[in-house]
């Protein structure tokens, strides 16, 4: 049995989704058909089987959506995606009934979740010549502790910075790297979770990594990079209001960042699934700034934009809140999958 990934151009991709499609536990999938140049030939979601992707979620992508992984192989998949992020982590009894009919019919399978496949006896036992199991949440080898290495690279490094987790960091980070490139200079996406990974990008499963070797971890990543690049876009994760978030303080640390980008979704004022207040804007920018100088032991660095998530406005209603975000911190803002990421690109290499 193969045990690397094989993802191609040439790869024909389904992905589990099933009540991802409206919700924000389908953030991986939803990425994968907003980013991935690999083709997607199925999404399989029983919620919303036999509806318009481009109406459900806004991306110009026609992909049919299933109601079953069986439903799917007509269309002739070889390798099924976990896209959905469930509470945790465990796919569901049904779910995972799903995943194991796609491997007994041939399919191999990426899985983004925290709970390892390939090590289960059941899974293995389905698989046939040149099938795998590719659990992307897996800590890298000869890791080390962080040294602040990154100080003395000559690029900028950018990292995306949040009010709260899953807010958009990994499309902004994205967005404007390719606004970047569009502009001649060498510019790099750097992966920090699962998703990213899936995509193809160079990177680290952040949250696979014990927190002792996670800033020595990013930093490593950085150094490996840094000199051959103009820009480094390091994707963030977490967030420094989130009680639960570990992620955020090893990203600042190991990237030791030259500017950051605040990511925030418009209107939000409480973390997920919590009574934890978002402070106003203003605040959140003096506690990054400040977390990533510390008190001068390490070099003043400052939110340069804002990448403001509009996705559950209007048109009119977005074009209001970047307005009402640039008066409040009087720095520009946009939402760049909207409206492009140029005038945070003019921000982060004019500064």
């Amino acid at each position: 049995m193969l045990t690397e990934p094989r993802l191609t151009a040439r790869t024909r991709l389904a992905i589990l989704l099933h009540e991802g499609l409206r919700s924000s536990r389908g953030k991986t999938g939803l990425s994968l058909l907003r980013y991935s140049d690999i083709p997607i030939v199925a999404v399989i979601d029983y919620e919303c089987a036999g509806g318009s992707l481009a109406e459900l979620t806004g991306i110009a992508r026609e992909v049919p959506i299933v109601a079953s992984v069986q439903e799917s192989l007509i269309y002739e998949p070889d390798v099924l995606a976990i896209g959905i992020a469930p509470s945790g982590g465990a796919l569901p009894a049904a779910w995972q009934a799903e995943m194991q009919a796609g491997i007994a019919a041939g399919l191999s399978v990426v899985n983004g979740l925290h709970t390892p496949l390939a090590s289960d006896p059941t899974l293995q036992s389905l698989l046939r010549p040149n099938q795998w199991l590719w659990d992307v949440r897996q800590e890298p080898a000869g890791l080390t502790v962080g040294r602040g290495k990154a100080r003395s690279l000559p690029c900028l490094r950018v990292l995306t910075v949040g009010t709260d987790m899953s807010v958009g960091k990994m499309s902004a980070s994205l967005e404007l790297n390719k606004a970047t490139q569009q502009r001649g200079l060498r510019s790099r996406f750097l992966a920090t979770g699962q998703t990213g990974l899936m995509l193809g990008h160079d990177g680290i499963p952040l949250d696979a990594i014990r927190v002792d070797f996670a800033a020595g971890a990013v930093e490593q990543l950085v150094m490996r990079h840094g000199d051959h690049h103009d820009v480094l876009y390091v994707e963030g994760q977490g967030s420094l209001m989130n009680p639960a978030s570990t992620a955020t303080l090893p990203l600042i640390r190991g990237t030791q960042p030259t500017q950051l980008v605040l990511v925030h979704r418009a209107g939000q004022t409480h973390i997920h699934d919590s009574d934890v207040p978002i402070p106003p804007l203003p605040k959140v920018i003096q506690v990054y700034e400040t977390v990533a100088a510390a008190g001068g032991a390490f070099a003043e660095t400052n939110v340069v934009a804002i990448a403001l998530n509009t996705g559950h406005l209007n048109e009119e209603q977005a074009q209001q809140a970047i307005e009402q975000t640039q008066l409040e911190t009087g720095l520009p803002c946009t939402d760049v999958i909207r409206f492009g990421a140029e005038s945070l690109v003019e921000a982060i290499l004019g500064y």
